[in-house]
């Protein structure tokens, strides 16, 4: 399978435990957690999200606003899409948090421009948010 000898896909995958240590010591979060949390935040967000961000949104731009046109090594599409994954944060999120998404936003992006598709992305956002709520937010819920 392609996607288990990509070493991009691979370095993704390995980034999350890394932010996860990352945030744990920049954020100073309390225990508990519960199902619902983990529910929303490892199954419906990244899914909901991964469709209007990288599935629509990014499209959108690829296909009709700026095609594959790059700034260094990360698209106009995907940039634009990162940042306005960050400030959808801002919503429930400090300025701080939302600035902190956009990193993974645009991991997201490259590998939904890498894979023609919105699959690999709704994983990894699962992957790194469950990591996040499980390590940081409480655990799994008993």
């Amino acid at each position: 399978m392609r996607m288990c000898r990509d070493p991009q896909l691979l370095l993704a995958v390995a980034a999350g435990p890394v932010a996860w240590l990352a945030l744990a010591w920049w954020l100073t979060l309390q225990p508990g957690a519960a199902a619902w949390p983990l529910l929303w935040g490892v199954v419906l967000m990244p899914v909901l999200e991964e469709l209007v961000f990288r599935g629509l949104l990014q499209g959108w731009l690829l296909e009709r606003r700026w095609g594959r046109r790059r700034v260094g090594p990360v698209s106009i599409a995907n940039l634009v899409t990162a940042g306005a994954f960050g400030a959808a944060h801002l919503l429930r999120r400090s300025v701080a948090w939302s600035m902190l998404v956009i990193g993974p936003g645009l991991v997201f992006g490259h590998f939904r421009e890498r894979y023609h598709g919105i699959a690999v992305p709704i994983v990894l956002h699962a992957w790194y948010n469950a990591g996040f709520i499980v390590l940081y937010a409480g655990g799994v819920p008993s």
